[in-house]
């Protein structure tokens, strides 16, 4: 097997949960091949979070392969309250959600409308008559008729079972909820502590939610990278703001889907993932990706088909969530990703049409790099990073086949780089002068046997010439 061969372009990110949890699994998956673990904390407790992350460290090291952490803050999520027993609501039925306790809320006797608690209390005054309510990811879905201070009277559409704390979509209503709550502040501040690397917000609806978590990262001198989840129209709206104010982005496609017309998601996660290649983004395409995989040892047809497209479509990450947080073959799915990717990979080479934008001279530099790159077979390209940037940018024009091997000296930018296309990172202090770097790169990747005599290494770093620093491309041949 060639160096070539042991390389993966699309990055797998999986969710940590119930089915994944244990040391040895976690071993399992990080052996298998998974780029980052999400911690989803709709589900998860302080001291949990905690313990599972130092874990999570420490498996990487007994593997010998770091991963990079995300932390999934819940943001403005309305819910049902709590039910004694679950409610068996029928077509045609009259409904109340209260926002205020009543008398009779909850008791179901005799004539008397049925009713469940919301935990959003100005629901009220964001919807209108002739809304829909969905619940449940859309499992139920309720129209409203009339509304008042301390209820939203609703008829049943689509009967089904209502447990609690089931989650509310509003498709098409604005909402005025906060998009960073107290929880989130609260669940961030532990993440922060604990040493995670990127923090995803549920429901971004415009560029100045991102803002506020900023603000609240600058407060903790926090060098976290912020991933924005679209999950609802508004989001659609305001793509393009919202790709330019987050370091990466979340087609998050569970909410998604139900908030607009099922026919529109393939075509938002196109232009989602197309604005952020405009835009110098990663992307990540999230949820139902193998979601019979929960239950099943094999995927269905379609499933392998939507993952494949995500792969074609050339996004930075594919996203497990249901399929390792409960499912029965976690690390069947994370094998599955894996074997769809490459054969996909070798498929797409010819197909991908750049993005105009070359705006700095820096991304001039880079651009030239990879064109040098994609005209010759067997080449590596290789780049030095403080921030991240040289490798961000390389993996912007994604390279037809070569790998981007980036050497750092910062543990944080090297699992940061876990996310991106095609990008391998390496953790190594930069000498002095800028050769010496090089050959110190070099022989650690012959060591590694990750090049080959013969393989052709673009260098895109910058050198020091007559005592200042300036942007270079050099091709060197392996001896």
């Amino acid at each position: 097997m060639s160096a070539h061969d042991s390389f993966r372009r699309t990055k797998i990110i999986f969710t940590l949960g119930p089915a994944t949890e244990s040391d040895q699994m976690l071993d399992q998956l990080i052996r298998a091949g998974a780029d980052v673990v999400r911690l989803n904390m709709a589900h998860a407790k302080h001291d949990w979070t905690r313990d599972v992350i130092r874990r999570i460290r420490a498996s990487s090291a007994r593997v010998g392969r770091d991963v990079a952490i995300m932390m999934d803050i819940k943001g403005p999520e309305i819910r049902t309250g709590d039910l004694t027993v679950p409610l068996e609501l029928k077509a045609g039925e009259i409904f109340d959600f209260t926002v205020k306790p009543l008398e009779s809320a909850g008791r179901g006797g005799g004539e008397e409308v049925r009713s469940v608690d919301v935990n959003y209390k100005d629901l009220v005054n964001d919807i209108k008559v002739g809304d829909t309510v969905l619940v449940d990811n859309g499992l139920l879905r309720l129209e409203v008729l009339e509304k008042d201070a301390a209820r939203i009277r609703c008829r049943v559409l689509i009967p089904g079972e209502l447990k609690s704390r089931r989650h509310i979509n509003l498709p098409g209503v604005k909402v005025n909820l906060p998009s960073f709550t107290e929880k989130d502040r609260q669940d961030a501040t532990v993440g922060l502590e604990a040493g995670i690397d990127f923090l995803a917000l549920s429901f971004v609806r415009a560029a100045k939610d991102i803002e506020l978590l900023r603000d609240f990262l600058a407060e903790k001198k926090s060098k976290v990278k912020v991933i924005a989840k679209i999950e609802d129209q508004s989001a659609i709206t305001n793509l393009t703001e919202i790709v330019q104010a987050c370091d990466a982005l979340m087609v998050a496609r569970g909410d998604l889907g139900i908030e607009c017309p099922f026919e529109e998601l393939p075509v938002i996660q196109r232009r989602a993932v197309r604005a952020c290649l405009a835009q110098g983004r990663p992307v990540i395409v999230a949820t139902h990706m193998l979601e019979s995989m929960i239950a099943q040892p094999v995927p269905t047809r379609a499933e392998i088909t939507d993952v494949a497209n995500a792969v074609f479509e050339l996004a930075d990450c594919v996203m497990l969530s249901g399929e390792t947080t409960v499912g029965k073959y976690p690390l069947e799915c994370v094998k599955m990703l894996d074997t769809i990717a490459r054969r996909i990979e070798r498929e797409a080479d010819d197909e991908w049409k750049e993005p105009a934008v070359f705006t700095g001279e820096r991304m001039k530099v880079l651009h030239s790099a990879v064109v040098l790159a994609n005209e010759l077979a067997n080449s590596r390209l290789l780049t030095f990073t403080r921030h991240g940037f040289m490798a961000q940018g390389l993996a912007l024009l994604r390279p037809a086949h070569s790998p981007i091997l980036a050497f750092t000296p910062s543990p944080e930018v090297f699992r940061q780089l876990r996310l991106l296309r095609a990008v391998e990172p390496f953790l190594m202090p930069l000498a002095a002068e800028p050769d010496d770097t090089i050959e110190n790169a070099l022989a650690l990747l012959r060591r590694g046997q990750r090049i080959a005599p013969g393989d052709k290494i673009v260098i895109a770093t910058d050198i020091l010439a007559q005592d200042r620093l300036v942007d270079s491309v050099q091709l060197r041949t392996v001896r």
